[in-house]
């Protein structure tokens, strides 16, 4: 696997563009963005299971359902397009639509996905304009993903891409993606949007079950805040560009794909978590020897989402009574007596709790571990075989500011 430096144009036949077409406040931020298949691509998706549904989500649901093929994703932020009713679902069909006229494709080729405040319609005439802009604006070249990423932020503090080249039976494949989140992120599939693409050849049905198992381990893994969001989507289209021999079964050349397609989906998700709002550092939990995934899951889940762990993070306070009081909580089975937990970063390692109590460990080394950008909580409960990572961040006072003033 050659790992590189791009985004959604990285896969041969991918264009893409980001601009300003005027649905933010403000005089340059960028609030739309467009990419485009030159061959028709199969089509993954996978999205919020909040029970309330932005319009965008409910017309990419059935159009991964319906089609066997797409050829674009028009994105725009600034206004979620969500709890909008009737209303709000025709101009996401009208912005597919608007879209699929520029393009000479069909409507039901054009995915859609908005990201922004609920409650609000979108202004229309300012789609129509970032459409017609962007058209003429679709570009192969490394900038162009990097415009895209830009352009679907909202409190996002940096774009998140990533990018990685496999060889399937001697033929060079890649995937690459791009993707947003900041807030309102605790997935169950949780505002956070990505877009991966690739120019492997692969049949439809195999490329959804596959992304909808990598979705377990990846994006579904990382917490900011708790709040699970309307319009959580993640979309993967397959061009077949690269002009792989076409998987159809899950053999050798399946099973390279998956990694390459698991490696873009976890850099993004991780991406996500380390940027989370007003966050200083990201927040790694890996929990070791469960019975089982789903206990795995459970207690690495617990204590990523834990706020008064998230509060000790950031206070680089090595406090393990609160990892083990949230493992206590979640509802999976463990014996306490038998919880080893260390800190890991840059500066090193260091053992903090061994069989369920502390070890003669220093204060001073712990803060000095714990003042990287990136810590990581290593958690073995000694039961099993099975492990999970999970992935969020600090909880700072700046989170409070951010949320405070989203609407203002």
């Amino acid at each position: 696997m050659k790992i590189l430096d791009g985004g959604v144009t990285s896969p041969k036949g991918f264009l893409a563009a980001g601009l300003r077409a005027g649905i933010k406040p403000g005089k340059t931020n960028k609030d739309m963005a467009m990419i485009l298949s030159e061959e028709p691509a199969a089509v993954a998706g996978t999205f919020t299971r909040n029970v309330v549904k932005a319009a965008p989500v409910l017309w990419g649901q059935k159009l991964v359902k319906d089609q066997e093929t797409v050829r674009a994703v028009v994105i725009n932020t600034g206004i979620a397009n969500a709890c909008t009713g009737e209303k709000g679902y025709d101009n996401t069909v009208r912005t597919a639509e608007m879209a699929a006229s520029e393009l000479g494709v069909l409507k039901e080729e054009v995915l859609v996905s908005s990201t922004g405040v609920i409650g609000q319609q979108l202004p229309m005439e300012a789609i129509e304009k970032g459409i017609r802009l962007l058209v003429p604006e679709l570009r192969h070249d490394r900038q162009s993903s990097r415009d895209a990423a830009e352009a679907i932020l909202t409190t996002d503090t940096k774009t998140k891409e990533a990018a990685v080249s496999v060889e399937l039976s001697g033929t060079e494949v890649t995937v690459g993606g791009i993707c947003k989140g900041s807030g309102m992120i605790h997935p169950n599939m949780g505002t956070m949007l990505g877009f991966i693409t690739t120019d492997a050849a692969i049949e439809k049905t195999l490329l959804l079950e596959l992304q909808r198992e990598l979705i377990e381990d990846t994006f579904n893994m990382i917490s900011v805040d708790g709040d699970t969001s309307t319009n959580d989507t993640v979309f993967v289209l397959a061009n077949g560009m690269a002009g792989n021999t076409r998987i159809t079964e899950k053999n050798e050349d399946y099973e390279t794909f998956k990694k390459a397609l698991l490696y873009v989906n976890r850099e993004l998700a991780k991406k996500i978590a380390g940027d989370g709002e007003g966050c200083t550092k990201l927040f790694e939990v890996q929990v070791h020897h469960a019975p089982d995934k789903a206990c795995a899951k459970t207690l690495s889940k617990a204590v990523v989402t834990s706020s008064l762990t998230k509060a000790a993070i950031y206070g680089k306070d090595a406090n393990w009574g609160r990892i083990l009081c949230a493992m206590g909580y979640s509802g999976a089975a463990f014996d306490p007596l038998k919880v080893d937990i260390s800190f890991e970063s840059k500066k090193g390692s260091l053992a903090i709790v061994k069989d369920g109590v502390a070890t003669d460990y220093s204060e001073d080394a712990a803060t000095e571990i714990l003042s990287e950008d990136a810590v990581t909580a290593v958690i073995d409960i000694h039961s099993g075989e099975e492990a999970a990572t999970a992935w969020g961040c600090d909880l700072t006072h700046e989170y409070v500011s951010i949320n405070a003033d989203y609407r203002s």
